[in-house]
């Protein structure tokens, strides 16, 4: 097992030092869910909510949250992105919308939290811009589906190795 990197001797969080790491290209995937009524879907999907167009704005908080997840998350480094991209899959079946973030960079360090960061601001802002109508959506399965680039190498969850 890899010992966590996070620790300074007197066993104190520290940020990591990632000055002697090579640049490499970098990118995350990350994927989430957001279950609601299927009336909400509908008026999302119709442009009929009143705060206005759902789907654009938790896009761009999205993108704008994998930006700053260096002001979230104390022990993530401040990353130069240079992409971030937020797909959606509107899932009338099963009343949901599947997010996916991409970020990527060329860098010291990888760009996981941030894709993770995207999903999680993007579905918190669907709820946010929705909860007068469904207070009972659910932001499920935020996971990290893929990794490249870095010394640690790749990483693609099972279900996606094909």
């Amino acid at each position: 097992m890899d010992k966590l990197t996070h620790f300074n001797e007197e066993g104190r969080a520290k940020m990591v030092d990632v000055g002697d790491k090579d640049n490499t290209k970098r990118q995350a995937i990350a994927e989430g869910s957001i279950y609601m009524l299927p009336s909400t879907l509908e008026k999302i999907t119709n442009h009929d909510i009143h705060k206005g167009d759902v789907l654009a704005v938790s896009q761009v908080a999205g993108i704008m949250a994998a930006k700053k997840t260096s002001d979230m998350i104390p022990m993530c480094h401040n990353i130069f992105l240079t992409g971030a991209d937020i797909e959606f899959n509107i899932d009338k079946e099963n009343s949901k919308i599947d997010i996916r973030a991409i970020v990527s960079t060329t860098g010291k360090t990888g760009v996981e939290i941030e894709a993770l960061a995207a999903v999680t601001t993007t579905a918190l802002t669907i709820y946010d811009m929705c909860k007068a109508v469904d207070r009972a959506m659910e932001i499920t399965n935020i996971r990290l589906v893929k990794k490249t680039g870095g010394k640690s190498g790749d990483f693609i969850r099972d279900e996606y190795k094909k």
